[in-house]
């Protein structure tokens, strides 16, 4: 399944990036099933970790946890999420003790080049956590090139150990997206804050909790929303630059108080501070696709995409991307895709029976909702497809019937699919004063389903007229300019203190030959040379355009081939030399060998020897 779902949309695909990693779930060695939620914690924490490097794509949660308890080889799972590298690693957990174990895998060569074991007190997780997402950054950077990695990745959130994982536990419900979990993350969420009040994720983790009943309609509408606000409002005061929870607020504004601008000015503060965000990137793709604009919309799209290639949600904007520029056709297949994988997507439903009439099949679209699961029917959603299906078909009796029964619907508060579907059949009636004066009561009751069906392409007949663009502009309310460019960063080093860094390297290199340790990092050689890491590291690759690995393993190989050509060392195998030489790995030698040569060790010895 995950193969087809990458091909369905080329366009949608990009190169492998080198600075790219999938971090698989970590597998639970506690013992105990419900240790669970502690292996999957550590496997999320170290995502949200590396997620915070600018440079380097890392996959989403969704997608890497497709892959648990799955026997899929590890090249082809980098190949399926277009990844240069897989992270796997093992928890385990007994009493207040923590051993983690994690490898680095070179997904096109198929070899590990990195390897680590932790054994740490409980108390101390934050801690372990910023220990090996930097030292997982510093070797992503040294094997693939520059990125620039902060002083920490993961700060200490809680004095609590207790709390967090109460709040892990929580997570860990809540990601199985529905409401029995949910119900149960609540819980879980609730005794994190009783232990730590100040606790932000569980705050968030609530909000989220509580706007998925409301958006799910699970939980009383008001009550839901009135919840997961308070959250909200708690979570920002802990922390406002949380781009979690600036997404919330992004939801909340669009879906509850039906600001546009208030949305968007949330969405994007919440992809400004975590790019690496699959939810909050198509949020703002959406918002794009509403306007009109579909360049921006297809490149955050993208974005979401590329970290969160086997998402159902993603699957989802992406068909509705198509479906929002009158590619109906593509987007019904995507549907289909959507509909194959998860039988009761709602939305999926709503929008391909869209499809259908916007492609004039109306008997199909009919059809095709009658079989919609009995358990699924939103009423209004239904009505009001109905009604724009018999408007279609010119069948004026039937739309009397229906279009009286949108009428009288429309009159609840709260009835938002209502207010919309009427909406949409005055404009495909050709009734646009009915329709511009139905969006004035619309606005003042707050429907936010409004703001996704006014520039919806069944409202075409509408598009002409010129009232169209004057409500549009009362409904999204922006500002000329939504998004300003960040300036450019300039380079680490000047010109002159490069020079004089190179030369130093280099010479460096030469005298004290530093590349024979075999644990030789970046870092350790930065500390030597009395520069800051991040400096070295674009030294080397903007200046000399080497990675690091790519810069000592050269060294290493010719200080091996002048031992491999002594005659006095001719009693020693050639792995012997080549750990000689500083590399501490078979695998690595030889892979590096014939990267850097050509040939293979044996091919170089027997050529310069007989020659």
């Amino acid at each position: 399944m995950y193969s087809e779902l990458n091909s369905n949309l080329a366009h949608f695909s990009a190169p492998i990036a080198a600075k790219s990693i999938a971090v698989l779930p970590f597998v639970n060695m506690s013992g105990s099933e419900e240790m669970e939620y502690f292996s999957d914690g550590i496997t999320e924490e170290i995502i949200n970790a590396l997620a915070q490097i600018e440079q380097l794509k890392v996959t989403s949660r969704t997608s890497s946890f497709y892959f648990k308890n799955k026997n899929i080889p590890a090249i082809q799972i980098a190949k399926e999420l277009n990844v240069a590298t897989i992270l796997e690693g093992s928890v385990r957990l007994a009493a207040k003790t923590v051993r983690i174990t994690a490898q680095l895998i070179h997904a096109e060569e198929d070899f590990h080049f990195w390897s680590e074991t932790w054994d740490r007190q409980l108390e101390n997780i934050f801690e372990i956590q910023d220990e090996i997402s930097l030292l997982i950054a510093e070797k992503l950077r040294e094997q693939y090139g520059h990125f620039e990695i902060q002083e920490h990745l993961v700060e200490k959130k809680t004095t609590n150990i207790d709390a967090y994982e109460f709040f892990l536990k929580g997570r860990f419900h809540f990601n199985k997206w529905n409401p029995v979990d949910a119900q149960k993350a609540i819980g879980f969420y609730e005794k994190a804050i009783e232990l730590d009040p100040n606790h932000t994720d569980s705050h968030v983790g609530l909000a989220d909790a509580y706007s998925f009943f409301a958006v799910t309609e699970l939980m009383p509408r008001e009550e839901a929303w009135k919840k997961s606000r308070k959250y909200m409002d708690k979570a920002f005061l802990l922390n406002p630059e949380h781009s979690g929870v600036h997404y919330l607020l992004a939801n909340f504004s669009f879906f509850y108080n039906a600001n546009f601008q208030e949305a968007f000015k949330h969405a994007l503060r919440s992809v400004e501070l975590k790019s690496n965000y699959p939810e909050a990137q198509q949020f703002v793709s959406m918002l794009y696709m509403i306007l009109g604009e579909k360049v921006k919309a297809k490149q955050h799209l993208e974005i979401a995409h590329s970290i969160d290639p086997l998402s159902q949600e993603t699957l989802f904007y992406r068909a509705y991307f198509h479906y929002r520029s009158n590619k109906y056709s593509e987007a019904l297949k995507l549907y289909d895709e959507c509909l194959a994988n998860n039988p009761k997507n709602i939305p999926a439903y709503i929008v391909r029976s869209y499809c259908l009439l916007k492609m004039g099949r109306v008997d199909e679209a009919v059809q095709f909702l009658e079989k919609m699961p009995e358990e699924m029917v939103i009423h209004d959603e239904r009505l009001g497809i109905l009604c724009l299906a018999n408007i279609l078909k010119k069948n004026e009796t039937e739309t009397e019937k229906y279009l009286k029964q949108l009428i009288e619907k429309s009159r609840g508060k709260f009835a938002f699919q209502a207010h919309s579907y009427l909406y949409l059949a005055y404009a495909t009636l050709g009734k646009a004063d009915e329709a511009f004066a139905w969006i004035d009561e619309a606005i003042k009751l707050k429907s936010s389903v409004l703001l996704l069906s006014y520039t919806d392409s069944l409202a075409n007949r509408l598009k002409e007229d010129p009232r169209y663009d004057i409500y549009k502009k009362k409904l999204y309310r922006l500002p000329e300019k939504i998004v300003i460019q960040a300036p450019e960063k300039p380079s680490l080093l000047d010109t002159e203190t490069a020079d004089n860094y190179t030369e130093k390297l280099t010479r460096f290199i030469a005298e004290e030959e530093p590349f024979l340790v075999p644990n030789l990092s970046l870092r350790s050689l930065a500390e030597q040379l009395e520069i800051h890491p991040n400096k070295l590291s674009w030294l080397l690759n903007e200046r000399m355009g080497k990675n690091f690995n790519e810069f000592i393993n050269y060294y290493r190989i010719e200080y091996f081939k002048k031992l491999a050509l002594d005659p006095a060392n001719s009693h020693i195998s050639l792995l012997g030399l080549a750990y000689e030489s500083g590399f501490n790995s078979k695998t690595v030698f030889n892979t590096y060998f014939k990267k850097e040569t050509g040939r293979t060790p044996k091919e170089f010895l027997k050529e310069n020897i007989s020659s």
